[in-house]
C-alpha cells in the first residue's frame, strides 16, 4: 500500500472552507436538541461534476434540506481533477466521517470539516463500510480479489477478505459480527466474520451476479439486485439458500444510462416493513410490503431522473434516492429536493444521515438503507 498527505491541499482546502462554511454555532445553539446533517460526497455518480460539484454538501434535514456548506476534500488524480467518489462511511463514536474514491481513502473530522488523512491503496478502492465501533474499515478494492480490512484511525491495512468475486459492496450488519461481500462477477453474496476476517458463509447462487444489496436488522434475509432484472432475490442467510424471485409488474424494462442494471439500488426501511426498489427506465422507485414473503408490490414514486442508488434517513422517515429527491416515506410524495450553492439540481449515490448535539456526532446513518433499530 502507498499512503500519501497532501499539506498544499490540506491549507487550500482551509481556505476554501472558511469562505463557505458558516459557523457552527449558527447550525445548533447551545442546549439544543440533537440535529439532523445529510452528508452527500461529490462526485457521487461516476466522475461527473455537473451533479454537484466535488466535496461533501451537508444539508440541513429539519429546515427543508437547506444547504449548509461544502466540505472541501482531496481525491484528485495526476492532473488535479476529481475522480469518482465509491462510498462513504460514517462513525459518531469516534466522530470521523470516511469516503473512498476509486483510489483512495480519506478521513474528515466531524467536528473541524479538516481532512486528518489521505491513503492510496494497491488495487484501489470501492464501496466500504465500518464496525458499529467505529474501529475498523471493510473496503473493497476497486472491482478486483480482496477486501481490504483498515485500521479506522489510520488507514492502515491489518488484513485482507479474497473471495475473488469482483469486489464491489460492502455492509456490515447492526450486530457488528459479520460483514456482507457482494462482487461484480458472483452471483453468490459472501459472508465474513469480522473478527477473524475469514469467510464464513455464502448466500445463493442468485440469478446472476448482485449488484447492490440490503440485509434485514436480524441478518438472516439478504435483498439483493442482480444484472438483468427489474426486481430483485431474496435469500436466506441462515441456510445460504435463494428463497424468491420479485419482478416489478406493471413496468417495462428498458435501457438505462448508467450501471447497465434494470434496478440499481435497493434499501429496507429500517423497522424491517418495507423494501423500496429502483427503477431507472422507469425513473421511479417501486414500493414493496416486506412483512409478508415474498413481498408484495403496493406503491411507486415518480422522481426527476434515472436512480441508480437509494437510502433511508436514521428514523425511517425519509428515502433518499440517488436523484436528490427527499421523498417522505410515509406519504410517498417528494417533500424537498438536493440544490447546490447555485441553485442547481445535486445527486449523489453516495449520501448518510449524522445527527449531532451541538459539535458532537450523536448518531451516523449508513449509505444502505438495511434494517436496525430506530431509536
Amino acid at each position: 500500500m502507498k499512503s500519501s498527505t497532501h499539506p498544499q491541499l490540506l491549507t487550500s482546502a482551509l481556505l476554501v472552507l472558511a469562505f463557505l462554511a458558516a459557523p457552527r454555532g449558527a447550525e445548533a445553539g447551545d442546549g439544543a436538541p440533537a440535529s439532523r446533517r445529510l452528508y452527500v460526497a461529490e462526485p457521487g455518480i461516476r466522475n461527473y461534476l455537473e451533479y454537484g460539484g466535488h466535496g461533501v454538501l451537508v444539508y440541513d434535514i429539519d429546515h427543508g434540506h437547506r444547504l449548509l456548506r461544502r466540505i472541501p476534500t482531496a481525491g484528485l488524480d495526476e492532473q488535479g481533477k476529481p475522480i469518482n467518489v465509491k462510498g462513504i462511511c460514517a462513525s459518531a463514536r469516534t466522530g470521523r466521517l470516511y469516503v473512498s474514491t476509486i483510489r483512495q481513502l480519506m478521513c474528515i473530522d466531524l467536528a473541524s470539516d479538516k481532512l486528518l488523512w489521505e491513503h492510496r491503496y494497491d488495487s484501489g478502492c470501492d464501496r466500504m463500510a465500518i464496525t458499529p465501533d467505529g474501529a475498523t474499515i471493510i473496503m473493497p478494492s476497486f472491482e478486483g480479489p480482496l477486501w481490504y480490512v483498515v485500521r479506522a484511525r489510520d488507514g492502515e491495512v491489518i488484513a485482507r477478505i479474497t473471495p475473488k468475486s469482483g469486489s464491489h459492496n460492502t455492509i456490515i450488519g447492526p450486530s457488528g459480527t459479520r460483514a456482507f461481500l457482494a462482487g461484480l462477477n458472483s452471483p453468490r453474496l459472501t459472508v465474513a466474520d469480522t473478527k477473524t476476517h475469514q469467510i464464513v458463509g455464502t448466500v445463493g447462487p442468485f440469478a446472476a451476479s448482485i449488484r447492490p444489496f440490503t440485509i434485514n436488522s436480524k441478518e438472516t434475509l439478504c435483498f439483493v439486485n442482480v444484472n438483468r432484472l427489474l426486481g430483485f432475490e431474496v435469500g436466506d442467510i441462515t441456510t445460504g439458500k435463494k428463497l424468491h424471485r420479485v419482478e416489478v409488474a406493471g413496468f417495462e424494462q428498458g435501457p438505462t444510462r448508467r450501471h447497465g442494471c434494470p434496478s440499481h439500488g435497493i434499501a429496507m426501511s429500517p423497522d424491517d416493513r418495507e423494501i423500496w426498489l429502483t427503477d431507472a427506465f422507469n425513473r421511479r422507485l417501486h414500493v414493496f410490503d416486506a412483512t409478508v414473503m415474498p413481498p408484495k408490490q403496493v406503491a411507486s414514486v415518480v422522481l426527476r431522473d434515472e436512480p441508480g442508488w437509494v437510502t433511508f434517513s436514521n428514523d425511517g422517515k425519509l428515502v433518499y434516492p440517488s436523484t436528490g429527491d427527499v421523498v417522505d416515506a410515509k406519504t410517498r410524495k417528494i417533500v424537498a429536493t438536493l440544490q447546490d450553492e447555485s441553485g442547481k439540481d445535486v445527486q449523489s449515490e453516495k449520501l448518510l444521515e449524522i445527527d449531532f448535539d451541538g459539535d458532537r456526532p450523536v448518531r451516523a446513518g449508513d449509505q444502505f438503507g438495511y434494517g436496525r433499530p430506530v431509536e
